[in-house]
């Protein structure tokens, strides 16, 4: 009992000398993630100023793959940001009646939520298995870190889960709970508690943002269905007239 008590003292203590920055950092990150959950696209802006700020806390705290990791980050967003906005293509969907572009009809080809094929599971498995015997040797090799295994874990399983998100696959919520399951720990450890908490809440809400995103699939199934009946319908009546 002793023990938690002086844990919970050090954890308060660190709280209380947390900086205004780290602060933002933090509320940024939440509302990036309620954000994601919902799949609103305005996660990506919210994002991108999350990292922005916590690069220079990471980087100071001596975490060299997590700073890594969070350039990785805004590469993604940045990726991710415009794929969702474009379909991928940098273009527009114009097709007009009977198949014939329309400039009045354009419309953003936006990305749709969708469960990963096994070409995109591949490329995932790449990435964690290239990525930690890769950020170890960067580690060992470059810098004085302390935790190199673990933050090389931690890190390609979050670049994995970032890689999913910015393609709007389910599955991203999977690979960052295993990432957000190991870092809760390495930021504390690093004396990083406010981080810590933000990674739990994360967790916590990618939970929640996994079921939420198998509702959005199921409804757009649902409305496929109903779109295609409708242009049958109206490609029926057309033959007829």
């Amino acid at each position: 009992m002793e023990e938690l008590r002086g844990w919970f003292s050090d954890f308060m203590v660190q709280l209380r000398q947390t900086s205004l920055l780290e602060y933002l950092g933090v509320g940024f990150g939440v509302v990036q993630v309620l954000l994601a959950k919902s799949n609103k696209l305005l996660l990506y802006p919210f994002g991108i100023a999350s990292v922005l700020i916590t690069l220079y806390v990471l980087y100071d705290a001596g975490l060299y793959a997590e700073v890594l990791l969070n350039l990785y980050y805004l590469l993604m967003s940045i990726y991710g940001w415009w794929h969702w906005n474009t379909g991928g293509s940098g273009g527009y969907s114009g097709a007009g009646r009977n198949g014939v572009d329309s400039h009045k009809t354009l419309k953003p080809q936006t990305v749709l939520v969708s469960y990963s094929s096994r070409r995109e599971w591949g490329i995932t498995f790449g990435i964690v298995l290239l990525g930690v015997p890769l950020l170890y040797w960067a580690l060992i090799s470059f810098t004085d870190s302390s935790v190199p295994v673990w933050d090389s874990l931690v890190t390609a399983t979050a670049w994995a889960g970032m890689w999913l998100l910015a393609r709007r696959k389910i599955e991203n919520w999977l690979l960052l709970n295993i990432s957000n399951a190991l870092a809760i720990p390495l930021l504390a450890y690093k004396g990083l508690p406010l981080y810590s908490l933000l990674t739990l809440f994360l967790f916590i809400v990618a939970i929640f943002g996994y079921f939420e995103w198998r509702k959005i699939i199921a409804g757009q199934s649902g409305e496929a269905r109903v779109t295609g009946e409708t242009e049958k319908s109206v490609k029926s009546g057309e033959e007829r007239e």
